[in-house]
């Protein structure tokens, strides 16, 4: 489950790098609006890919789940 997330989050950055670098190195070169679009689209994907990585999977506990535990109070 984990090692899924982390390989989104790791391509969604790769995207990111591409497209910052493609943008500053190649096309630029031909068309400076499409370079800063591709700007754009990159600078959106960080908070994406870490939404991603911390989504909860239908099989994950969630933060204050205990096995066993129901989630009242047994006092």
């Amino acid at each position: 489950m984990y090692e899924r997330r982390r390989r989104r989050y790791f391509a969604l950055m790769a995207v990111c790098l591409v497209l910052f670098v493609g943008a500053g190195t190649v096309v630029r070169l031909w068309s400076v609006p499409l370079a800063i679009a591709m700007c754009v689209v990159a600078a959106a994907i960080p908070p994406l890919a870490a939404i991603t990585a911390n989504r909860r999977g239908p099989d994950d506990p969630w933060w204050d789940e205990r096995d066993g535990h129901d989630g009242h109070d047994d006092r």
